[in-house]
Order: structure tokens, then C-alpha cells, then sequence
């Protein structure tokens, strides 16, 4: 068995210096989760507001899901947009896909405040898919698009595949054919399954590292308003009309208004002194996956890139679905390689059941990665591939696969921004400045993200 060994971690500072909390506190705001979503609504509500806040973290900053992820940068959800405008109909959907969208320009701010070095590359990424099926579903998906004003993905869809005219008319102007060479050349395998390919913005980003740096500059920005406390577990949070009372090991912060930036796995009980109960109905809002990630490194000369590929079948939650990303990294210091991350094998948390970090690494997570990654990206049969990273984390779905930022319906001094579902470092840093336009006291108007009020 393999130890959970994180790329991401592995380019921290060791020598960092972490605080506890070490009294009672009194603030503004107390945000729980010290990961991206955690970071991201301490940034934008101390820039938008004076409020003073304290940043809460069980473990360590950034250790959690944000150091245990697949590094991609991507504006996709996890439900296809012709589902989501079936949900909440279209104009909404298209807000929220555009809010998305533009979520690359709050990076772009968050690097420039801070003036993070740190390496980030966003370019033109491809999705492989082998069925009829998922071709179909992205159609849909393009075509409700279009009729939404925004852009519709770029498909393009091999000139060899038995459907190609099969196609409905209606989805005409939608896609592209191309000869079959332009999917080995975009997905850069020799595999014919892949018959199309969808291709959009992404990114790489090491997410544990940016949240290091950025917690270094709101320390040095706001000295007198900011706080990040570690190993402070919050065990009860009590929430009553005009603030919150969290216990913090022995000690109790009181704030006007707390939020949650958690996985939602946390041990923590909620109370709601002013009306119907939260707890139970919290603890059910997600549900937990752990994915499974391998990492290993080759010679510096190929561009980043970040590449996903569906096998048979649908697009749904049980999808044969397999992601990569290559980035520049460095090792050991002065060593430059390509690192290639490439994750997909999942389990399910089972209810009741606890996830640790600490748990070692399966042998057939690595095994599937391998025979995958040997098959399609890299099928040289005398390659033998050193795992230098291998690594798991705790993703958490909410019912459907929405990410929930806003105020929860029973008691507005609690706020959200939670639930990764397995694409969260865009929908976490968006969730920060919406969460900030709350804090300001802003009318914020109703969007897909809201929690809803029945459970």
C-alpha cells in the first residue's frame, strides 16, 4: 500500500509558522474551512468590507480537499446545462454558467492584489468522449447554449464515426466534422475509442499553494481585521438571532455572522435557538466520494495541458470517466520535469463512515491509473512509470451537484460555500465574492447557488 503523498503539499513551506487559538475571540465574521473556498471569502469580504474575520482550520491551511484535488481549473459543472435550465430554467442556468465563466477575471484579481508568482496556466483544454450518447448530451447542451446567448462549446466529431449522420438537423451549426488524426492530435493518444472531442477553457492551478500565499498577503494587508487560526476544530456552533457561538476546542468565538467552507464531513453539531432545526438536515446536504490520484513526472517539453476522457456509457455520476493534467514542477529544488496528474478511480463514503487523510493509498487505484495511463496517453510498452505522488481526497456532492453559496433559509447568520463536486476550485473562489456580497449587506439576487429551503 501507498501513502497519501500530495503534490501540492509537497510545494508548501515547512517552515510556516501556524497559530492557535489560545482565548475566547470576539469578530465580525468567523469563516470554518481554511481551503480555497475558506481563502477565497476571507479575500473578497475583507477587500469589500471592513469587517473583522477570523479564519477557522481543524487541521492545517489547505490540507483538506484544496491539497488533495486533481489541480484543474475548469467552468463546467458536473450536470450538463440543458439539466440545469430543466431545473431552474434557462435564464437563471445562464446566469449562473456566465457567473462561472467569469470567475477566470476574480483569479486574475486575486493574483494581481496579492502579486502571486505562483504558476498558473489557463488555455484551451479537450474532453475525449467514445459514445453516440455523450455526443448527444453535450448537443443538447450546446443547443440550449445558443439559445441562452451564450457561446456554445467547440465539438468536433470525427468524419469516421458510424453516427455522424445520424445527427439531428436541429443540432446543425453545432459541431464540426474532422478527420480522426485531429482526436489523436487534441487528446494526444493513438486510441480510435475517442470519436469526438469537446474543447473549452481550463487551467492548472496548485491550490494548496495559492492559498498559502494569499493567507501571507491578507496577514500583511490586514493585520488588524485578519486572523487564521489552526487546529481549531469547531465542535458546536450555536446560532442565535443577531450572532453565532462556535466552540473552538476550549475556547468560543463569537461572531456576527459565520460561514461554513467545509466538505460538509466536519464533526460538528449545529443549534438553531431561533426556529427549525439545522443539524440533521446539514449532515445530509452532501454526500461524500473519495477520488484517487497518481502522479508522476517526464522531461519538460510539452505545453500544459488538461485532458479528460469519457469511456462507454452515459455522463452520469457512474461514468468510466478518467482526467490529466500536465503542468512545469519543480521537485526538488533546481530540478525542473512535467508533472502529469491523472485521477478518476472513486468509492463512495459510506454514511456514517469517516474519511481520513491518513488512509494509505490502494494498490488498484494505482494499477487502473497505470494500465489506463499506458493505454491511451502514453503507450509505450517499455515505460516503466514511477508513481512519485500518490494521493486521495474527500469530495463533496450536494443532491444536485450545484455548489450551495448563499444564506441558509433558517437563520441568515449562517452563510455557505460549500460542496466541491469534483470541479471546485472556480465555483469556490465565486462563492467567496458572493458570500463577501452578503457580508456587505448587498441585495444579492436569487441564482441557482442558493440553498434551497426544504431540504
Amino acid at each position: 500500500m501507498r501513502k497519501n503523498h500530495s503534490p501540492w503539499l509537497h510545494q508548501l513551506n515547512k517552515e510556516r509558522k501556524s497559530e492557535r487559538l489560545r482565548r475566547d475571540i470576539s469578530v465580525d465574521v468567523a469563516i470554518v474551512g481554511a481551503g480555497i473556498a475558506g481563502v477565497s471569502t476571507a479575500f473578497f469580504t475583507l477587500k469589500y468590507t471592513d469587517k473583522k474575520v477570523a479564519l477557522l482550520e481543524r487541521h492545517l491551511l489547505a490540507h483538506g480537499a484544496t491539497g488533495h484535488n486533481g489541480g484543474q481549473a475548469v467552468t463546467y459543472f458536473e450536470k450538463g446545462f440543458a439539466a440545469m435550465c430543466e431545473e431552474f430554467g434557462i435564464t437563471l442556468a445562464a446566469t449562473g454558467q456566465r457567473s462561472i465563466e467569469n470567475t477566470w477575471e476574480l483569479l486574475d484579481e486575486i493574483y494581481t492584489d496579492a502579486n502571486l508568482d505562483i504558476f498558473f496556466a489557463r488555455f484551451v483544454g479537450h474532453m475525449g468522449l467514445a459514445s453516440y450518447a455523450q455526443v448527444l448530451d453535450d448537443l443538447k447542451n450546446n443547443h440550449f447554449r445558443k439559445q441562452a446567448g451564450l457561446r456554445p462549446d467547440m465539438l468536433r466529431i470525427s468524419a469516421s464515426a458510424s453516427y455522424v449522420h445520424d445527427i439531428p438537423h436541429e443540432y446543425a451549426g453545432l459541431y464540426s466534422v474532422v478527420p480522426q488524426a485531429m482526436m489523436y492530435q487534441l487528446l494526444e493518444t493513438k486510441s480510435p475509442e475517442y470519436q469526438a472531442v469537446l474543447s473549452e477553457q481550463k487551467g492548472v492551478l496548485n491550490s494548496a499553494l495559492f492559498c498559502e500565499k494569499v493567507v501571507e498577503y491578507l496577514l500583511q494587508k490586514y493585520p488588524d481585521r485578519f486572523r487564521l487560526y489552526e487546529h481549531a476544530s469547531v465542535d458546536k456552533l450555536v446560532l442565535r438571532h443577531d450572532q453565532a457561538l462556535l466552540d473552538v476546542g476550549t475556547h468560543t468565538a463569537k461572531a456576527e455572522r459565520v460561514v461554513l467552507c467545509t466538505n460538509g464531513f466536519e464533526n460538528m453539531r449545529i443549534f438553531n435557538e431561533t426556529g427549525l432545526d439545522i443539524d440533521a438536515k446539514f449532515h445530509h446536504l452532501v454526500r461524500g466520494t473519495v477520488g484517487f490520484m497518481s502522479g508522476y513526472l517526464e522531461r519538460l517539453n510539452k505545453q500544459p495541458t488538461a485532458l479528460s476522457y469519457y469511456g462507454e456509457g452515459d455522463r452520469g455520476p457512474e461514468a468510466n470517466y478518467i482526467y490529466l493534467t500536465r503542468r512545469p514542477y519543480e521537485y526538488e529544488k533546481g530540478t525542473h520535469h512535467n508533472l502529469v496528474s491523472v485521477g478518476g478511480p472513486e468509492s463512495a463514503l459510506e454514511e456514517d463512515t469517516s474519511y481520513s487523510f491518513d488512509s494509505d493509498y490502494p494498490d488498484s487505484a494505482a494499477e487502473a491509473i497505470d494500465e489506463f495511463t499506458k493505454r491511451v496517453y502514453d503507450p509505450d510498452p517499455n515505460r516503466k512509470m514511477e508513481h512519485v505522488f500518490t494521493w486521495h481526497g474527500l469530495m463533496g456532492y450536494t443532491r444536485n451537484r450545484i455548489r450551495m453559496v448563499g444564506e441558509e433559509p433558517q437563520n441568515p447568520v449562517l452563510l455557505y460555500n460549500l460542496g466541491c463536486n469534483g470541479v471546485g476550485l472556480l465555483p469556490s473562489i465565486f462563492g467567496g465574492r458572493k458570500i463577501a456580497r452578503h457580508l456587505a449587506g448587498e441585495t444579492v439576487p436569487k441564482s441557482i447557488f442558493d440553498i434551497p429551503k426544504r431540504y
